[in-house]
């Protein structure tokens, strides 16, 4: 009834809300908030666990081992859902709270809904200083959770418990609007937690979202349609904002119809399988020799849900000076970039109203023709790179190829930062649309296998993911191999062992200066012997895991049979060789000196100047 109320804690009523809110996937009524991972202490322990601990059979509360991988989890999570269910994070107040802002700032960068709730000090400030709280002389309003401020879409802290009832739907609003999405925060004093109030009742009704598709404005789809129809060699960039409209099936239909080769991002791989016939590889500085060949020479660029990032643009050096960009998207920011046409709307209603504008306009079936071609000759060379061969440690290009062929056509490849994007963006072939999450938005090291337990919860057995990380990358964050036996969501990890950050050390090379520092033989250690080498399977058998240490790309083949047919997390390893690429890289901007006494840094500096004279000039 109207005018009733409920009296209720901040932290009861937060849950309570949370509860009640739905949203539908597939035709399917669901909970918008799947569940939350949570690490307690101070500050989320005594009113925020109280609170959840009645709801697990609506809100499930899992365990995390580490903050930040918890909420990386929820990324992966996000990820697999593809926008439409949002998981929850919550710490305690503190280095807790402190350990998510690499995750906010991933989830920031890739543009991912996760809802964060970290504990706070008091707001009455009478028992100040708290246990972890980080003073301010002169400003006694900051804490340490003011520093999510640059890397959150939305931001609040809840100083009266009434504050709710403003701030959660504007939070959530912010989540599910593809043009704004990305991590929000909620900062909860400890304080204002266990305050009780008198919420009404229509708070708590039970509502169901929807994410909204923005539809164009008429005047650019036609400025856009006029555009295309004067191009000759046109490429389309399909993003990650393809997949999170749901637009795959369209970009194909619109390209194929169209005669327009697709090229994709790294957030973008997945959008099509590897072998469809409009389908000509990754673009960028992990790319395929065939789509930067047709980046170079296209005239106009439809660039479609993707934010053109550097390594997309080859720092701007991918494409001809003179090349016009289209680009569509639901974010204002990301559309006015270089130039572009800027196109503001969903991705599947603008390419179904820009199809509509073009009418009968088609380009010269040549286009397409040679754009095939040339991914077939990237496709040989792939197959060269990933053959077996006699040497005594394979190269990742072998250890792709040979994870790529064990792999299920619904088993999702998860990696992130360090070698194995550029050698998984480039040879890994999907076999079914969205199989690939590669977090190289923000080159999140560490995502790896806590993205990987993310998906496993999200896909709930339907398929089990893969994930490939580096040595140097498990080293970092490992903890959720034990995260995922403890709560049965089963993917598979392989080790990739280089004897360190051996991309680093290619690229600190490649620059003029000797290893140093980031393969385990070029740190300082202990003594003049080799390094200790880590025996990941041990280590992974410890937290409870299946594992084994493959030998060949061969045994890795057959191990990852066995691994199948496990009953849990089962990590295999296999040595893999530091100093082979694949070819197929654009140019890349970086900070080089201009004076050195190095002879290689000095022609290194000549090469990077010769770079910046290759970029568009824009913004």
């Amino acid at each position: 009834m109207a005018g009733d109320t409920v009296r209720l804690t901040m932290a009861q009523a937060l849950v309570r809300y949370l509860c009640n809110q739905y949203t539908t996937i597939d035709g399917e009524r669901v909970p918008l908030f799947a569940g939350v991972f949570a690490i307690f202490g101070h500050g989320n322990v005594t009113c925020l666990s109280e609170a959840l601990e009645p709801v697990q059979d609506r809100l499930p509360t899992w365990r995390g081992q580490n903050e930040q991988s918890m909420a990386l989890a929820a990324i992966g999570y996000a990820k697999a859902r593809r926008r439409r269910q949002i998981m929850i994070a919550t710490s305690s107040i503190g280095p807790g709270a402190l350990n998510m802002v690499t995750a906010a700032g991933t989830a920031h960068a890739n543009r991912l809904p996760i809802l964060i709730l970290a504990g706070d000090t008091f707001t009455n400030r009478l028992p100040d200083p708290v246990l972890q709280q980080v003073e301010h002389f002169g400003d006694p309003t900051i804490t340490v959770n003011d520093a999510f401020k640059a890397v959150s879409r939305y931001w609040d802290r809840i100083t009266h418990p009434a504050q709710l009832m403003a701030s959660m739907p504007q939070a959530i609003a912010t989540m599910l609007d593809p043009g704004d999405c990305g991590p929000a925060f909620i900062a909860l004093p400890q304080d204002t937690q266990e305050m009780a109030f008198d919420y009404p009742e229509e708070f708590f009704e039970e509502k169901v979202w929807t994410i909204p598709r923005p539809r164009p404005d008429r005047d650019r789809v036609a400025e856009a349609a006029a555009l295309l129809r004067t191009a000759k060699k046109p490429l389309i960039i399909s993003g990650g904002g393809v997949r999170y409209s749901g637009a795959e099936a369209a970009v194909a239909a619109f390209a194929a119809e169209r005669g327009i080769p697709v090229v994709e991002t790294i957030a973008g791989k997945g959008t099509l399988t590897h072998d469809d016939p409009v389908h000509c590889g990754p673009v960028g500085v992990v790319g395929s020799t065939s789509a930067n060949a047709l980046a170079a020479e296209a005239d106009v660029v439809l660039a479609i849900g993707t934010r053109l990032q550097d390594f997309t643009t080859g720092s701007w050096t991918a494409f001809a000076r003179g090349a016009a960009f289209i680009s569509i998207n639901a974010a204002r920011w990301d559309a006015t970039k270089h130039r572009a046409v800027a196109v503001v709307g969903d991705a599947l209603e603008t390419l179904r109203e820009l199809d509509a504008a073009l009418g009968a306009w088609k380009v010269d079936g040549a286009h397409l023709e040679r754009a095939q071609a040339l991914f077939r000759d990237w496709d040989e060379l792939l197959d060269e790179h990933q053959a077996q061969s006699n040497a005594p440690v394979p190269s990742y290009a072998q250890v792709v190829g040979a994870v790529n062929r064990a792999a299920g056509e619904g088993d999702t490849l998860i990696a992130a930062a360090g070698g194995i994007p550029g050698e998984v963006a480039k040879g890994w072939r999907v076999k079914q649309p969205n199989t690939f999450d590669l977090e190289f938005g923000f080159s999140c090291m560490g995502y790896e296998i806590a993205g990987g337990w993310g998906n496993a919860m999200a896909t709930q057995g339907a398929s089990t993911p893969i994930v490939m990380v580096g040595d140097g990358g498990y080293l970092m964050m490992n903890s959720d191999i034990y995260s995922s036996v403890l709560t049965g969501h089963k993917m598979i990890v392989v080790v990739c062992d280089n004897g360190g950050f051996a991309i680093i050390n290619r690229l600190q090379e490649f620059k003029g200066t000797p290893g140093f520092n980031n393969l385990f033989k070029d740190c300082r250690t202990a003594s003049a012997v080799d390094p200790p080498l880590v025996d990941f399977a041990k280590h992974a058998e410890a937290m409870g895991a299946h594992a084994r240490h493959c030998e060949s790309p061969a045994d890795l083949e057959a191990a990852l049979e066995w691994a199948k047919g496990t009953d849990r997390t089962t990590v295999l390893t296999i040595a893999t060789e530091a100093y082979t690429w694949t070819p197929g890289d654009a140019a890349w901007d970086l900070g080089v000196p201009e004076v050195s006494e190095r002879e290689a840094v000095r022609a290194a500096r000549a090469d990077q100047d010769e770079i910046r004279a290759k970029q568009r000039v824009g913004v």
